[in-house]
Parts: structure tokens; sequence; C-alpha cells
């Protein structure tokens, strides 16, 4: 009896332990490719109005 709620025990930790480190790496890996998105992206607003005319060069 007392084996069997020890074995029980043992394998309800490794199953939780793998499940909370499954679910770090991949809120790490969504993060990171946040991080990724906003640092080598662009804004996709380009305004247009106000500012400087350009000035041609001959």
């Amino acid at each position: 009896m007392v084996r069997t709620k020890l074995i029980l025990a043992i394998l309800a930790t490794l199953i939780t332990s793998g499940a909370t480190g499954l679910w770090l790496m991949i809120s790490e890996r969504q993060e990171a490719q946040e991080r990724r998105q906003k640092f080598f992206g662009s804004t996709k607003e380009y305004p247009t109005s106000g500012g400087e005319k350009m000035k041609i060069e001959w």
C-alpha cells in the first residue's frame, strides 16, 4: 500500500515538473519571437504628410 502511494507520488511529481518545464520553454520561445519581431520589424505606418520637401541636387 505504501509502495503504491510512493510510486504514484513520484509519478505525479515527474508529470508536474515535465509539464512545467514544457510550459516555460514554450513561453520563452514566444517572448523571444516577440523581441525579434520588435527589433527587426518595421512600422507599417509611413507618414507622408508634413516634413521637408526633397531638394533636388544637380
